[in-house]
């Protein structure tokens, strides 16, 4: 069966707006077509070191509704996106939606591209989550730290590495207030700060699932962070899992040990130095691994997806890997979710 084909249509003058600063984070109009229906649309270039790509990724907005188109360039297979996503869905970890396409701008095949539900309100109100404020972690600042990653010295503020999407002053300053809490208090007085602060059961879901895949990209940044409207509890949303089963964001291949049992970032620390949320994480892990976890489930979704879009991918004219990797990458997948699994069980202990 063929990938649903998108055309995005843009006038001259918009089109060469569009290519004049591939940096820039204004919009341009267009028009988004697929099986003949059009609408207008707003689309701007999205991603850091993707955006010098030949093939680069977008964002694309239409009335009520923002959609990633990504190019998936530097993953040799195209799935661990997809595959990433579903895995976390399986574990109980809400995920953005996924669907394989061709994209085509001004009648230019671009190729296979994944379209991307973009964390925003409407991702939580089809999912039934009355959320306040939402957060993206935005480089690895978005540690939960006091201090900056790459000097060492206090940060500036503590919204350093995050971008506000959703909400207020207020509730920016309220998350601020969170992390400065959050260094401060110490025994009994963090554990109760974390119990009512945090989602406790969604971060430990989320942590095993970015342990189990290898997003070692993942820990301190391309996270959504969002607190919930009721709850006033924090609760913590997948982004980009390019860099999982056995490759970095790079594309180079990573070895099953990389990311330890425990993860890391400070929250992390933090929640893990207690006995009683180390056993829980502990307890969603081997149940997880048992369960979930096991290279003949992850081998079926990735060969059926692998299946689905192989025929486009070698028509692909962008892509950066050869169809002789593309082919081979399963073997990768199967090797790295084989020696992971072995790691964690061998180190349940460690928790």
């Amino acid at each position: 069966m063929d990938l649903p084909i998108y055309r995005i249509r843009m006038n001259k003058a918009d089109y060469t707006k569009f290519n004049r600063d591939i940096w820039s984070k204004a919009f341009v109009r267009g028009e988004l077509s697929i099986r003949g229906i059009s609408q207008p649309v707003r689309i701007r270039y999205r991603g850091e070191h993707t955006r010098e790509h030949p093939k680069k990724s977008y964002e694309i907005r239409t009335r009520g509704l923002t959609y990633h188109f990504n190019a998936q360039y530097d993953d040799p297979s195209m799935l661990r996106n997809a595959l990433s996503f579903r895995f976390l869905e399986s574990i109980g970890v809400p995920a953005p939606a996924a669907q394989y396409c061709v994209l085509y701008l001004n009648g230019e095949l671009l190729g296979v591209y994944l379209r991307l539900e973009a964390v925003k309100t409407r991702f939580f109100r089809k999912r039934g989550i009355p959320v306040r404020s939402i957060f993206y972690a935005i480089n690895d600042n978005a540690d939960f730290s006091l201090y900056d990653k790459d000097t060492g010295y206090p940060k500036p503020s503590l919204f350093s590495g995050y971008s506000l999407i959703k909400g207020m002053r207020k509730d920016r300053e309220r998350f601020e207030q969170f992390v400065e809490r959050l260094n401060a208090k110490r025994g009994k007085d963090l554990l109760r700060f974390l119990h009512s602060r945090i989602n406790i059961n969604n971060y430990l879901r989320w942590l095993s699932g970015a342990v189990m895949t290898g997003n070692d990209d993942g820990l301190s940044q391309n996270y959504t962070w969002y607190e919930h409207g009721m709850t006033g509890k924090y609760g913590i949303i997948p982004w980009d899992y390019e860099g999982t089963w056995g490759r970095n964001f790079f594309g180079a291949r990573t070895e099953s040990n990389l990311i330890p049992i425990q993860g890391y970032n400070e929250l992390t620390e933090k929640i893990l130095s207690y006995r009683s949320l180390r056993t829980e994480y502990k307890r969603l892990l081997r149940s997880h691994l048992k369960s979930k976890f096991r290279p003949d489930l992850i081998m079926t979704a990735a060969r059926k997806m692998h299946s689905r879009i192989a025929a486009d991918v070698r028509r692909d004219p962008n892509k950066q890997w050869d169809m002789g990797v593309f082919q081979s990458e399963l073997g990768v997948i199967r090797e790295f979710t084989e020696k992971r699994r072995e790691y964690l069980i061998q180190h349940l202990n460690d928790l």
